[in-house]
């Protein structure tokens, strides 16, 4: 695991644009306002292109990479076509399979069950429906939670750029294999619930 994710805290900021297919992000480390990690979906097929212009934009596959500024893989986020509820997996630097999400049948808020490699769960992502905010939930524990930070007005109504503040409780030992998941999630909810 890099050791990069065993920040406690990130700011990710998408990338704003008007008409734009790819959803690419930057992730922020709060306390020194450095970009630490580059989140890119760069391999897009024209099929992929052209659906995310239109209302089936959340069916449409995904490919997620996410690396230090250097170039060096963290992480990566996949999804194939998703017709009604997504699975979405979590590879590592080694393009190793690592876990994955699955989007639950009936949610008001949106959720996630995390599951590890073996696909045996490892906490819940659990979404408010009164807002933009998600918890990871193990046996009635917060490990982390995800909040929107509003962009502006202006920002808000001409794109579609999200930002999102991740804070991993104390809780969360250091290389716990849980906080890759952790913040893959963070893609996913943009991805998957508010796109």
């Amino acid at each position: 695991m890099h050791p990069i994710l065993n920040n406690d805290v990130f700011f990710v900021k998408e990338h704003a644009g008007m008409f734009k297919a790819a959803n690419n992000y930057d992730i922020y480390d709060p306390k020194s306002n450095q970009i630490i990690l580059h989140c890119r979906e760069d391999n897009l097929g024209l099929l992929t292109k052209i659906f995310r212009f239109t209302k089936y934009k959340r069916m449409t596959p995904f490919d997620i990479e996410i690396r230090t500024p250097a170039g060096e893989p963290v992480i990566r986020v996949k999804r194939k076509v998703s017709l009604f509820l997504s699975k979405v997996e979590v590879l590592n630097h080694d393009n190793e399979f690592i876990g994955g999400f699955k989007q639950k049948l009936f949610s008001i808020g949106g959720a996630f069950n995390v599951h590890n490699d073996n696909f045996e769960p490892v906490c819940d992502l659990k979404g408010k429906w009164t807002s933009w905010e998600f918890s990871f939930i193990q046996e009635g524990n917060r490990l982390a939670q995800v909040t929107k930070k509003w962009a502006g007005l202006g920002k808000e109504l001409f794109t579609s750029a999200d930002n999102y503040a991740l804070e991993i409780s104390d809780s969360v030992p250091k290389n716990d294999s849980v906080r890759p998941l952790i913040l893959a999630a963070v893609m996913c909810i943009d991805m998957v619930l508010k796109e």
